[in-house]
């Protein structure tokens, strides 16, 4: 029997690799050198934008993008800390942004530089987001006045959509924080917003941002107080951002309010206790009685389990109402507070289609209980009622108002006598 010859087996094999195979060598330095010489020989401004503008048909803009921003930014290689790297005979250009004049005319022509390029090579729009991330992380290795430029720069990129507002999260760093860095930062950026497109725009940023409601989150600890906040906002201008710093405080209080009061009820907490407490809390967050009714009604009628027939849930809410009105008796004490639970009413009876007939029976009950007085639902009917189911209500409360109108006559009449 034969034996099955073994294979040769090659040894030494040279395999050959294809040019297009092989890994470039990763050079940021002859790319900086190679974009530095070209700047350096551009004479103004429009040349610089028609070098950039042509080199990367040469340069590895793809590659070496990052790179590309930090010269542009910085001029020259930024390493970790926010220094410039020194290897090389030319590491530095001042044809920068840190090296621009700050007056916001010469900031507009940089500006339009640099998104003039990113338009032009459009794979450049992400590396920019992530070089603005870096380069904020770094901005305490930066002078003063190089931070004041980057923060105007930012706030037109930001305006004009060359970056989303998301990369000032990163400025909410420890050690950015500690020494009011990135709070003058975001100072000077919220300043020249508000003077390039507006108040509107500086709070939609903002709030795309997800910073509306962290901003007091920037200051040391030891500053982080309300009366601060306002007054260092208030001294640049910026009295909008102390508006929406209130309302969201505001808001943040009525929903935890709300939650305790559910809490407090369930727990079978007396009334007056209640009330107490309500009062204390709306007066520390300075939350005015009108609002504080409002919350009131939202939060007594999540409590019910409506019946689902218009025709019974009107008792089985006045039933329900009027084992809470101590609570609308002691937070309408104000014509204005009277008022405002009636809108609330009205609103609420509109978007409860089961509620449409309960709205005259809720009002004629809170006006027996002395909870909402006759010259408040007369302003009310008059003038004061809500475009929503406006016809519907007022004609249910035509046949009460009518009532009213024609007792206050007799009782004038009586006296006269």
């Amino acid at each position: 029997m034969s034996q099955k010859a073994e294979r040769p087996v090659l040894q030494g094999q040279r395999i050959k690799t294809r040019k297009r195979d092989e890994k470039e060598k990763y050079d940021p330095t002859a790319f900086r050198d190679a974009v530095i010489a070209g700047l350096e020989k551009a004479e103004d401004l429009e040349q610089i934008s028609k070098f950039l503008d042509t080199a990367g048909n040469k340069l590895d803009y793809r590659r070496y993008g990052e790179v590309l921003f930090d010269i542009l930014i910085a001029g020259g290689l930024l390493v970790p800390g926010g220094s410039i790297s020194q290897d090389g005979e030319k590491p530095y250009t001042t044809a920068c942004i840190f090296n621009a004049s700050e007056d916001m005319d010469s900031m507009r022509v940089q500006e339009q530089i640099l998104n003039k390029l990113v338009r032009r090579y459009k794979y450049l729009e992400k590396m920019f987001e992530d070089e603005m991330k870096k380069v904020l992380v770094f901005i305490r290795g930066f002078q003063p006045i190089e931070r004041v430029k980057l923060a105007r720069m930012t706030a037109l990129w930001i305006a004009n959509s060359a970056v989303p507002p998301t990369v000032l999260g990163v400025l909410y760093n420890e050690h950015l924080i500690k020494d009011s860095i990135a709070l003058d930062f975001l100072i000077e950026l919220f300043v020249t917003l508000k003077q390039e497109k507006g108040v509107p725009a500086l709070i939609t940023a903002l709030k795309k941002g997800q910073m509306e409601h962290r901003l007091m989150d920037f200051f040391p600890l030891n500053k982080r107080t309300e009366e601060n906040f306002s007054k260092t906002f208030n001294e640049r201008g910026l009295g909008d951002i102390v508006k929406l710093h209130k309302a969201q405080a505001s808001q943040e209080f009525k929903r935890e309010l709300q939650s305790t009061i559910i809490d407090d009820i369930k727990d079978n907490k007396p009334q007056k206790e209640i009330i107490a407490d309500i009062k204390d809390l709306s007066v520390k967050n300075s939350i005015p009685e009108q609002e504080v009714i409002v919350i009131i009604w939202t939060t007594i009628m999540s409590l019910g389990e409506w019946n689902k027939k218009e025709e019974l849930v009107a008792d089985q809410a006045l039933r329900h109402l009027k084992m809470y009105n101590t609570f609308f008796s002691a937070f309408t004490t104000t014509d204005r507070s009277e008022l405002a639970l009636i809108l609330k009413i009205q609103e609420y009876c509109y978007e409860n289609m089961n509620f449409m007939n309960s709205f005259y029976k809720i009002i004629v009950l809170f006006y027996k209980l002395e909870i909402i007085s006759e010259d408040s639902i007369l302003k009310w009917y008059r003038e004061a009622h809500s475009p929503k189911g406006k016809m519907h209500f007022l004609e249910k409360m035509r046949p009460f108002v009518e009532w009213l109108l024609n007792a206050e006559e007799e009782s004038g009449s009586e006296e006269d006598e």
